[in-house]
Formats: C-alpha cells, sequence, structure tokens
C-alpha cells in the first residue's frame, strides 16, 4: 500500500512538471513574437472587423509571454482564400488567427469550387457574440415591406461571393419560398453591399447580422425606419428581433426542405467564429483559448464593445465546433438538395 502510494505520488509530480514544462513551453515560444489576426473580408468589413480590432488590444495581456497582437485582411472568395491558407498554406504555429464571416463554413459541404479546407478539423477559438441573420429592405428604394410581397414582387439584393450567406440565403428563398431576390454578386465586403444599398443601387441583402445592424453606422437604421426586416435566418426566431418577423424554416413546403434551411442557417448558429489551422500544438490552441475567454468578460474590453454598440454574449469554442459537425452529419439527401440550390 505504501508503494502505490509512493507510485500515485511519484506520477503526480510528473504530471506537474509535463505541466509546466508545457506552460513554459507556450510561454517561451510566444515571447517576443506576433500573432496575426486576419480578416476575411476587405477593409470596409464593420461588425466583422470591428470584433477582432477590439480583442487585439485586450487579449496579449492574457496570452503566455505577452506577444504582440495585430490585425490585416486577407479578402477573396468569401473567406475561401484565407480558410485556405489557415488550413495548408500558413504555419500551423498558433501565430495566424483568421476572422471570417462565418458563411464560409459551408463551402466544402456545399463543394463550391477552390474550397479546398475542413472546417471540421479547424481548432476553433470562440464567438463574441450569439446572433441571428435577417433579410431586410431599403425602404426609400423598394415598396416591399414583408417576406410574402417578395414572392410577388423582384427585390434586388448585394451580395459579397456565391458561397457567402449574403447569396446563399436568399438563393435558397427563391427556391424554397418561391420568392424573387436578383442577387447582385461581387461587393468586396458585407459594408460595400450596404454602401451600395444606401446609394441606390440595391434594394436590401438577406444575410445581415442582427448584431450588425444594430450597432456602428447603422444603429439608427431601424428607429429611422431606413430599413424594414423581413425575414430571419437562424435555427430558430430571436427574441431581440421586434415584431412578428418570420423564420425562413418555418416557409419550408416539404420536410426535406426545412432540413435544406437548417443546413445552409446553421452558421448563423455560431455568431461571429474565429480558428486556428488545424495543426496547431494543442497546448498552444488551449492558451489562446483560455486567453480568448478572458477577455471576453474583461472590463476594457466590454468598454470598448459598448463604445462601439457591439454585443458581448459568447459562444465557446466547443459550441461553435459542435455546431459544425452537426451541420457536416446532416441526412446526404438534404446535403445534395442544398448543393443544388445553391449551385444553380
Amino acid at each position: 500500500m505504501v508503494g502505490l502510494r509512493v507510485m500515485v505520488s511519484a506520477m503526480g509530480f510528473v504530471l506537474a512538471v509535463i505541466g509546466s514544462a508545457h506552460a513554459d513551453s507556450v510561454e517561451e515560444f510566444y515571447r517576443g513574437k506576433t500573432i496575426t489576426m486576419y480578416i476575411g473580408t476587405g477593409e470596409a468589413s464593420g461588425i466583422v472587423g470591428a470584433y477582432p480590432h477590439a480583442i487585439s488590444q485586450i487579449i496579449k495581456k492574457y496570452i503566455p509571454g505577452r506577444p504582440n497582437v495585430i490585425v490585416t485582411h486577407m479578402p477573396g472568395a468569401g473567406g475561401i482564400k484565407l480558410a485556405n491558407f489557415i488550413q495548408s498554406v500558413g504555419p500551423q504555429d498558433g501565430l495566424h488567427w483568421a476572422f471570417i464571416t462565418r458563411g464560409f463554413m459551408l463551402a466544402p459541404l456545399l463543394k463550391i469550387p477552390g474550397a479546398q479546407f475542413d472546417p471540421t478539423r479547424f481548432n476553433w477559438i470562440g464567438s463574441p457574440a450569439r446572433t441571428v441573420s435577417v433579410g431586410a429592405v431599403w425602404t426609400a428604394n423598394t415598396k416591399v415591406r414583408s417576406i410574402a410581397e417578395v414572392m410577388n414582387q423582384e427585390v434586388v439584393i448585394g451580395a459579397t461571393a456565391p458561397n457567402q450567406d449574403t447569396a446563399i440565403f436568399p438563393k435558397a428563398l427563391n427556391v424554397i419560398a418561391g420568392t424573387k431576390f436578383r442577387i447582385v454578386t461581387g461587393y468586396s465586403s458585407v459594408g460595400e453591399v450596404d454602401l451600395a444599398m444606401q446609394k441606390g443601387e440595391l434594394q436590401g441583402k438577406v444575410g445581415f447580422t442582427w448584431s450588425s445592424l444594430v450597432s456602428g453606422g447603422s444603429v439608427n437604421w431601424l428607429k429611422d425606419g431606413l430599413v424594414k426586416v423581413i425575414v430571419q435566418l437562424g435555427l430558430e426566431k430571436s427574441r431581440d428581433v421586434p415584431g412578428d418577423v418570420p423564420l425562413a424554416l418555418d416557409l419550408a413546403r416539404t420536410p426535406l426542405d426545412r432540413q435544406v434551411l437548417e443546413i445552409l442557417c446553421a452558421p448563423s448558429a455560431t455568431g461571429f467564429p474565429s480558428f486556428m489551422g488545424p495543426n496547431v500544438p494543442r497546448e498552444r490552441v488551449d492558451a489562446i483559448r483560455a486567453a480568448y475567454r478572458k477577455t471576453m468578460v474583461d472590463p476594457e474590453f466590454l468598454a470598448l464593445a459598448k463604445a462601439e454598440i457591439m454585443d458581448v454574449d459568447p459562444i465557446d469554442a466547443s459550441e461553435v465546433e459542435q455546431i459544425v459537425r452537426t451541420m457536416y452529419s446532416m441526412p446526404q439527401t438534404a446535403v445534395e438538395r442544398a448543393r443544388e440550390i445553391v449551385g444553380n
């Protein structure tokens, strides 16, 4: 019995030494280094870029070794360029951190050309806020005020790329619910879509995040009646969206079509997720996740978020990972139907 106690004590000592060595190695690695936060859209990235800019100012004090943290942009193909870079081009060292509008994670599932990455393998870090996607019209540019009216009247909307939710959502609604959205793609960012809408080039956007619609430069759009929300695009209705705005899932006319919309709307449940490459050493991923969680409750970060009118309602990395895995395990018939719709 004494021998067993000695063995257990020795094992505990060894594990403690190993744990300390890992902590030391993480600190030694990050000391003097620079972590780059990549935003997968253009410079006018709105709320998508606002979060990493705020996080970068605070998180360094919680990362062992206190590395420098910078923010840059890598737009291209609605986030596919950056996702490919993080998976297989950039070093798997914990110095490259991606923030992309969440629709990109559907690209491999839907076989979008050029998508050479696997979201189920990424090391998800977390999301700073829960939100729901919505479709809205710019009231000065159209008389449409409901999703039912879009089934009888064309509404011109803008999108970044065919694989992004600003194009995927309206395509799906056109096929499944019979709407008449005309989609204009090619904008460099969702911010550019918003500007085009304000200038009268577009009549709306299907793929606003609720958070982006009630923050930043658009904070007064709803109050002033400049936009009218006509559809919600999440997995369940949000209590934040005022009025009786219908959920897209409830517009499905068959169980299969509802499953298709569940696949396409699933990324919305991840809010504003970020990730590192699949082969980053586990101890570095754990260190970044821990620093991220501390940042989400840091008073200075919360003050920055409040000043920018950004919601903070964090989603843990494990929950983001589960949403992604569930999305990629949906019935094959629904996946093939979704591919057909988006491909068209």
